[in-house]
């Protein structure tokens, strides 16, 4: 992650709850709370997909406390928000194959965790959430770049959860006046993110099986195309969601870099970077995939004052260069 600051508040006056703080995106977020001095940084993650490793360098501050708890339990997450000034909403379950598979745990973490968490925020008195939102609410919307305002029919159930997550918030900021804020991540890699089971995102995955010498599997033709966002980009955009001060009600924003990379060029970006000569080999579309995606960030930029500081390929370096780091020597 980039050592960029993101913000101009003294953080050391503020607490914050990462919810998922053990996982890829929350653990870089801890990561970026502690080197900017908060002045109190709470964990809640019950490692059903994030890592103890991925925050025990953090453990020993005094500032950071770790709960080992499911954002399913209304109790775990209203005792994990007393005396919290701001949430970053990270925890979820990802991958549209997995809520293919079992839209049930994926309805119970990302809309019932999701509505504990918002509904403890609120009674708890934060100032703001900022949650992780999805482009896949965009469907099967055919336009481009996508806009904020324009999405078509979710095709997943993982889909229809992120896009139930932004009416609650958007309910929550009318009725209740709690205003937070949805991030649309656009692809999200970099370092610390899973490689293990069967869910894995298709960066780090395709960097292991070419360092491995083994073939990248590609779903599709390999001209499905993604707006890939470096996870220091997500870390910036997190930041500047809570701390602005022209939040007046819930809004919505694309989080990404305006650059669309499709997965044939993906692999041939990474084995150029390698030195390699492995090629990708094709297999059946899959189900509940958007085709294309292509972020339109002028609302983020306008509003949060977001610029993406790492873009594509030097992303991409950046993460070769840390999965090269974690081979076997």
């Amino acid at each position: 992650m980039t050592s960029s600051k993101y913000h101009d508040q003294d953080l050391s006056e503020f607490s914050f709850l990462i919810t998922g703080g053990a996982g890829f995106i929350g653990s870089n977020l801890v990561s970026y709370l502690v080197r900017y001095n908060a002045g109190r940084i709470v964990i809640l993650d019950n490692l059903s997909t994030g890592y103890v490793e991925n925050i025990s360098k953090y453990l020993s501050d005094s500032r950071v406390e770790f709960i080992e708890g499911d954002i399913r339990d209304y109790d775990t997450c209203k005792s994990a928000m007393q005396n919290i000034d701001y949430v970053l909403h990270q925890a979820a379950l990802g991958s549209v194959p997995r809520s293919i598979n079992d839209p049930i745990t994926t309805n119970e973490v990302n809309i019932t965790g999701f509505l504990n968490i918002l509904q403890s925020a609120k009674e708890s008195g934060v100032k703001r959430m900022a949650y992780a939102a999805s482009s896949s609410t965009y469907g099967d919307s055919p336009s481009l770049p996508k806009k904020e305002e324009i999405i078509g029919n979710p095709l997943s159930p993982y889909a229809v959860t992120k896009y139930v997550n932004e009416l609650y918030a958007d309910v929550f900021s009318r009725v209740y006046g709690f205003h937070s804020v949805g991030l649309r991540y656009f692809n999200v890699f970099g370092p610390k993110q899973n490689i293990n089971g069967p869910y894995a995102a298709v960066i780090p995955l395709f960097i292991t099986k070419i360092l491995n010498n083994e073939y990248p599997v590609i779903n599709g033709d390999g001209s499905t195309s993604r707006d890939f966002t470096f996870v220091s980009n997500v870390v910036q955009a997190n930041i500047k969601a809570l701390l602005a001060g022209n939040i007046t009600r819930h809004e919505v924003f694309n989080i990404a870099c305006n650059q669309q990379t499709t997965l044939k060029e993906l692999v041939y970006a990474i084995a150029e970077e390698l030195g390699s000569s492995v090629e990708a080999v094709y297999t059946s579309e899959r189900s509940g995939d958007v085709k294309h995606s292509l972020a339109d960030i002028a609302k983020a930029k306008s509003v949060l004052l977001y610029e993406p500081d790492i873009l594509f390929k030097e992303g991409l370096a950046k993460t070769i260069a840390y999965f090269q780091d974690q081979q076997p020597s």
